[in-house]
């Protein structure tokens, strides 16, 4: 067996985290995609939604090099320096998600190459919950390119909590509490230890039929609660939704997008890609 780098000192995560997107944010290795943000409430969630004013320069950065050469995958060793915070038993590193939309985004990638579209491990619940003690935080994971997924190699995301200023952890908190979340979902409690996590998670992926791998889901965890989401399509229309949506966080490419959002009403694009019946339709 392999031996793994050692991992981070209980209770350091946080700043190392911190430190290391100031470090990156000056070096230019962090580069964040800048947004306007709009509260658009909708059966009793108050969405966040971003209308974004330069994708452009993250579909140019992740061009892939002339001379026809492969691209490098950013989530294998050697890292990025500035963007790599450390390592997470007991088979994971931790890296700052290069064009975060959240400050503090942080990437839980497997050390060796997993595909994105495999089932989550033990493994993955133990380095997860490791990072999910350390601060308070939503992590999710794109299960498969149809779920959000931007790259192939596995990896979960922490975002840190609570989404918005003087709110709760995230928009669809109360919503959850109430157990009224209008889309195709399984419920279950929070993590308390991995082998629980894992548990519960198989017990989701079941009953949503999404057990078997390459089957598209999306996986939210909390500290309050744990969600799993089926998903039919990755998009409405041009609108592109990975798990961050179904805390009630959306991000769009532009200003007409987000009106487009506001017209439809965001529980709708929720509904569409999950494969939910809309209200008054069969």
């Amino acid at each position: 067996m392999t031996e793994r780098p050692a991992s981070f000192r209980k209770g350091t995560l946080w700043n190392a985290i911190v430190e290391r997107g100031e470090r990156a944010l000056a070096s230019g290795a962090l580069m964040p995609i800048r947004t306007e943000m709009e509260v658009i409430e909708d059966e009793g969630v108050p969405f966040l939604v971003r209308a974004v004013s330069n994708l452009e320069r993250k579909a140019k950065a992740t061009q892939p090099p002339s001379g026809g050469a492969p691209p490098k995958n950013p989530f294998l060793a050697p890292y990025e320096e500035d963007l790599f915070v450390g390592y997470v038993a007991p088979a994971h590193a931790c890296l700052l998600n290069k064009f975060n939309v959240y400050e503090h985004h942080a990437l839980l990638v497997t050390q060796d190459y997993e595909d994105q579209d495999a089932l989550l491990t033990l493994a993955d619940f133990e380095a997860l919950l490791r990072c999910m003690d350390e601060f308070d935080a939503l992590a999710f994971y794109n299960g498969g390119r149809m779920a959000g997924a931007s790259q192939p190699h596995k990896h979960l995301q922490l975002v840190p909590a609570p989404l918005a200023h003087g709110g709760s952890r995230t928009p669809m908190d109360e919503a959850v509490a109430r157990g009224r979340l209008p889309f195709r979902h399984a419920l279950g409690p929070a993590p308390q230890s991995p082998a629980q996590a894992l548990a519960v998670y198989r017990e989701l992926l079941r009953a949503t039929g999404c057990d078997v791998p390459g089957t598209p889901y999306n996986y939210l965890a909390t500290r309050d609660w744990s969600l799993v989401v089926p998903r039919a399509q990755e998009s409405f229309e041009s609108i592109s939704l990975n798990s961050l949506a179904f805390a009630g966080s959306l991000l769009v490419k532009n200003r007409e997008l987000l009106e487009r959002v506001r017209a439809v009403r965001p529980m709708t694009l929720l509904r569409a890609v999950t494969g939910t019946e809309l209200p008054g339709l069969k």
